[in-house]
C-alpha cells in the first residue's frame, strides 16, 4: 500500500452525472455487463440463456467513471446502473464483488429507482438493505456487496470507495451469496 508522501498529485475537476438517465456522458471508462456476462449467477440458467437468445443479449448493468489513480490517498467514485428485470423469479442483480484489499469500505448513494444492497462476510454473515432515491449504503470493510433491482426503472446509484480497493468477484461466482431475492405470487421474497 502506498503511503500519503508518494501519492501522485492530480489537478482537481468536476465532472456533470446526468441525475435523469444516470449516465456520466464524459466517462472515460464504460463498463457494459451483457446478460451473457452473467451465466453462471442465476438459479435459472435455462432462464438466462431464453432471454440472451430472446432479446439479443441485453444489457444488463453498465458502470461508468472517470478514473484517478488506484492508490492510497485517492477516492475512486461511478455510478453504477442496474437495469430491471428477472431471470425466471429471480430478480436482476450485479455480479457483487468484496473488496482486493478486504479492508477497505464503500459508500452507495442511490439516485433512482429501488432495490436492495445484499452484502455477506466470509463468516457467513449477512445482511440486505433497501435501497431508493436518496438512501445512503455504507459496506463496511470485508463485506462482499450486490445491487439487486427489484423495480420497473434503473437503479442507479452514486458508488465512492478508496482508489486503491480493486476488485474481487472469484469468491461470488463460486458460493454466491447466502440468500437471493425472487418474486413469488407478486411479492419480493428471500429465498
Amino acid at each position: 500500500m502506498k503511503t500519503e508522501t508518494s501519492t501522485m498529485i492530480i489537478n482537481p475537476f468536476s465532472l456533470g452525472i446526468d441525475l435523469e438517465t444516470g449516465d456520466m456522458p464524459n466517462a472515460t471508462n464504460h463498463l457494459v455487463r451483457r446478460a451473457s456476462d452473467m451465466k453462471g449467477y442465476y438459479l435459472n440458467e435455462n432462464a438466462l440463456e431464453d432471454l440472451i437468445k430472446k432479446d439479443s443479449d441485453p444489457i444488463h448493468y453498465e458502470v461508468f467513471e472517470l478514473p484517478v489513480p488506484e492508490e492510497y490517498g485517492h477516492l475512486m467514485y461511478c455510478i453504477s446502473k442496474l437495469y430491471p428485470g428477472k431471470i425466471g423469479e429471480e430478480y436482476f442483480f450485479t455480479k457483487g464483488h468484496y473488496h482486493t484489499v478486504e479492508q477497505t469500505a464503500e459508500i452507495y448513494l442511490c439516485l433512482k429507482g429501488e432495490g436492495y444492497m445484499v452484502m455477506k462476510t466470509s463468516e457467513g454473515k449477512f445482511e440486505a438493505i433497501r435501497m431508493e432515491r436518496g438512501q445512503m449504503v455504507y459496506v463496511p470493510p470485508f463485506w462482499a456487496h450486490r445491487s439487486i433491482n427489484t423495480g420497473v426503472e434503473p437503479l442507479v446509484s452514486f458508488c465512492i470507495y478508496p482508489a486503491e480497493a480493486g476488485h474481487n468477484y472469484g469468491d461470488i461466482k463460486e458460493h454466491g451469496f447466502p440468500k437471493r431475492i425472487v418474486e413469488i405470487e407478486n411479492s419480493i421474497c428471500f429465498i
